[in-house]
């Protein structure tokens, strides 16, 4: 069943125009143009996911945060904000809100913060599913072949020589193919600890795979999701 979201948004382009990524995304989207029309449809039909934006005529997005979070509410809220100045986006926090996108923003941005707050909230969301795994254990995904047991890869017919943590790292986004991992679950997952906001650790080790992986004329097969993290597709 695809999740009931309720996007607030009183810019009437952006609205019409997100309304349709959504739906697309698979969402069931109920869109309105102001904060008022906001708290009653919550109130009428308690949607999965709300995206509200900031500034709205009436009730803005930070009061109907603040009222939904006094009835007790704990929907997952996505703000979208033209705000960039750190005081603003921690009004937009403490108001209840559990992320933040700054306009202009890249709807696919939109789609994967909306996946990890689905996730955190253990609420259903639809996801790829794992990459096929091959008779002999081996993973596939991305034209991309990996034996776990061996710690062995295979871009088409040719193996590439990786190491230790470059294959660990693959191995993850291989196995979560088309799902965009957080960078907090990289670090955790790879490293068991998370080096901090302004740590290239991360960054530096996906350019070393994308050197060894990604074939000169062709796109990256790991994909940067900016301020989320990273994806392994084959676009």
């Amino acid at each position: 069943m695809p999740q009931n979201l309720l996007l607030a948004e009183d810019d009437r382009a952006i609205r019409h125009a997100l309304e349709r990524a959504l739906t697309l995304e698979g969402y069931a989207v109920t869109a309105v143009a102001d904060g008022v029309e906001a708290l009653a449809q919550a109130h009428r039909t308690p949607p999965d996911v709300l995206v509200l934006d900031v500034m709205m005529p009436g009730i803005d997005g930070l009061q109907v945060c603040r009222v939904l979070r006094a009835e007790g509410n704990r929907t997952p809220i996505l703000m979208l904000t033209a705000l960039v100045e750190t005081a603003d986006r921690i009004a937009g926090l403490d108001a209840g809100a559990d992320d933040y996108v700054v306009k202009p923003f890249d709807v696919e941005e939109v789609f994967a913060r909306l996946r990890a707050l689905l996730r955190r909230t253990g609420a259903p969301v639809d996801v790829p599913s794992e990459p096929p795994r091959m008779p002999d254990g081996q993973i596939a995904a991305a034209g991309l072949r990996i034996d776990p047991q061996a710690r062995r890869v295979w871009r088409g017919p040719h193996e590439v020589e990786l190491t230790r943590t470059e294959f660990d790292l693959l191995e993850l986004l291989v196995r979560n193919a088309g799902i965009v991992l957080d960078h907090t679950t990289i670090y955790d997952r790879i490293w068991g600890y998370d080096f901090g906001p302004g740590s290239k650790n991360l960054a530096v080790y996906v350019g070393y795979l994308r050197r060894k992986l990604d074939e000169p004329g062709a796109p990256s097969m790991i994909h940067t999701v900016r301020g989320v993290g990273y994806v392994l597709r084959e676009d």
